[in-house]
């Protein structure tokens, strides 16, 4: 019983000695998650609005839906492409997820040549009778 008391006398007395000990952690916290969240998404954000800004005629693209197209035209705040030849769809800016290939850049050469698989035979099977012989 007096362990308990004296345990809570103790508890009272460093708690009210000094109140930013209790703000610490929750400032450490909130610091981190700020260099962990919040400023990686900043620079994605910021990098995607570059690229957005940049796109010109020509550059091969892929929208957030995953549609692969041309840009026939870039306007402020709307882009043309072209999907196939002779269609043509308009999509806003911020639709746009990638630049595949910029205009008057050669494509990007495959990393690794294509090798075709070797063509394996089957092996010939032993064709067996096992109907009765007389």
């Amino acid at each position: 019983m007096a362990y308990g008391r004296l345990f809570l006398v103790h508890l009272a007395a460093s708690s009210s000695s000094n109140p930013l000990g209790l703000f610490l952690p929750f400032v450490l916290i909130l610091g981190v998650m700020y260099f962990l969240m919040i400023r990686p998404q900043q620079k994605r954000r910021r990098e995607a609005m570059e690229m957005q800004n940049k796109l010109g005629a020509g550059d091969a693209i892929v929208t957030i839906g995953g549609l692969h197209g041309t840009v026939v035209t870039a306007e402020d705040d709307v882009v043309l492409l072209e999907i196939a030849e002779g269609v043509q769809v308009t999509f806003a800016r911020p639709a746009i997820a990638r630049v595949v290939t910029r205009a008057g850049e050669p494509a990007e050469a495959a990393a690794e040549p294509v090798v075709a698989e070797p063509i394996v035979a089957e092996p010939e099977s032993p064709v067996v009778d096992v109907r009765k012989q007389d």
